[in-house]
């Protein structure tokens, strides 16, 4: 009887396996996966996850037949923490609302994915918190070079060369508070900040 149910509980992984690699994108390659103990999932379907090259994914057969899938892009992915417990691993992902790189502050979606394997979900964790770096390096990066390009944009008088009337100065104090405000998140470093702060003050 032992034989029969593994080799069902085989059998359903290689279906949801097979799954996940048909929904796979040119190039997109599977990084690690891990499949829910039975333990957790005595009352509904057992949840695969997978990182991949360009996404996470979560795939749970659906009651009818099928599977139900949810996934998201890296670049959405706000934090993920994960904690291991007797017999088994719980992993938390926060998603990001935006579509974008540009950071946003509110999130829309908490993922709460309990009962994994320890190995395989800390190999996930692992992937997820390199994504998360990459992601954010690249973040950074981006509002450093658009505050970069604004701090040029103050316009200075043709015939003077004292600045023309106006928000500038307003502007201008806007723009380092932008940098203070980023440094302050270690989104730049001080030598960073003292290269943007000079450019604003020698455009006054």
């Amino acid at each position: 009887m032992a034989t029969n149910d593994n080799s069902s509980d085989d059998s359903h992984l290689n279906k949801a396996l097979e799954h996940l690699n048909s929904v796979l994108v040119t190039g997109e390659t599977i990084e690690a996966w891990a499949i829910q103990r039975r333990l957790f999932a005595l009352t509904s379907r057992r949840i695969l996850i997978a990182a991949t090259s360009g996404r996470f994914i979560k795939i749970k057969r659906g009651l009818l037949g099928g599977f139900d899938m949810t996934d998201f892009r890296w670049q959405d992915l706000g934090d993920a923490k994960i904690k291991v417990g007797v017999f088994g691993a719980d992993i938390f992902m926060k998603i990001f609302s935006s579509a974008d790189l540009a950071i946003s502050k509110d999130s829309n979606q908490v993922l709460m994915l309990p009962g994994f394997r320890k190995e395989q979900a800390e190999q996930i964790y692992r992937l997820a918190q390199a994504q998360d770096q990459s992601w954010r390096e690249k973040r950074r990066i981006r509002e450093l070079e658009e505050l970069r390009a604004k701090s040029g944009g103050i316009t200075i008088g043709p015939n003077t060369g004292m600045q023309q009337p106006g928000n500038i100065p307003e502007d201008a104090a806007a723009k380092l508070a932008q940098a203070k405000q980023m440094l302050d998140n270690k989104l730049i470093t001080d030598s960073e900040f003292e290269s943007i702060k000079a450019r604003i003050i020698s455009g006054l």
